[in-house]
């Protein structure tokens, strides 16, 4: 039996699920799947809005939930301490937060098995996030399934599912480092500077922030990108930073949020 007919087989055992929606690569492939296996009528998406969440991200998610059954749960992160301090634990307190409503809309509409998107590469480094999901008794079938992020890629594309190679993305506190007190000025200007490299054709990119300082992480292979159109220096800056620069290292899964 191969992982994607294990995975079949454990949400057939299911019958009735709820997914937390995020509209990426592995949360849309567990979407796909659980419809394809148990139905419309018996899978719900449960998807979370707030000051956390890119704009395009969100955007992108509602599109791609258009024929779905679900329900949305707003999120106000800047109510957690630790989230406003960008505590270490930050995200441990902010996902045990959504997963707890998520748990209360899929207990209303009568979910007994909730789901999230974890895939095993994600066991591999820090998410003190996990550790809220796991308290919760939230299931990760993907990770059940031994399913590393690439082979979700290449399962998605098999079935034709659109976000196969859409990049990895993550909550907008994580562009900054531990303890810097966050606003939501200062999640809105990050979602802009990394909208103004979208436009250009940069989408798998990270503006993080130190202080007057935008240090934009990239793939290399789009730093030729970056050198033709230096006028988005000058619309970054416009935003409030005094320095723009490009980390010559790449963009680094997990930047902040990992163990020191």
């Amino acid at each position: 039996m191969d992982k994607y007919e294990n995975l079949e087989n454990i949400l057939k055992s299911y019958k009735r699920v709820a997914i937390a929606y995020s509209g990426g690569c592995d949360s849309n492939f567990l979407l796909a799947t659980a419809i394809k296996v148990l139905g419309k009528e018996n899978v719900l998406a449960i998807i979370c809005h707030g000051a956390m969440m890119p704009k395009d991200d969100y955007e992108d998610a509602h599109q791609l939930l258009k024929d779905v059954i679900y329900q949305e749960i707003e999120v106000d992160v800047f109510s957690l301490k630790a989230f406003r301090e960008n505590d270490k634990k930050r995200c441990y307190y902010c996902k045990k937060m959504i997963m707890s409503q998520v748990i209360e809309v899929a207990r209303k509409y009568d979910y007994q098995y909730i789901l999230d998107g974890q895939n095993s590469d994600d066991q591999k480094v820090y998410r003190p996030g996990i550790q809220a999901c796991q308290e919760l008794g939230i299931l990760s079938p993907l990770a059940m399934c031994h399913m590393s992020k690439q082979e979700i890629r290449e399962y998605s594309q098999k079935w034709q599912i659109p976000t196969y190679n859409k990049p990895a993305n993550a909550c907008l506190a994580s562009r900054f480092d531990y303890h810097t007190r966050l606003t939501v000025e200062k999640l809105n200007l990050v979602d802009q500077a990394e909208k103004i490299l979208h436009e250009i054709g940069i989408h798998h990119v990270r503006v993080r922030v130190q202080e007057e300082l935008a240090r934009i992480e990239m793939e290399p292979c789009h730093f030729q990108i970056m050198l033709e159109h230096l006028d988005v220096v000058e619309k970054i800056k416009a935003l409030g930073f005094r320095y723009v620069t490009l980390d010559l290292e790449g963009i680094k899964s997990g930047g902040y949020d990992r163990e020191s």
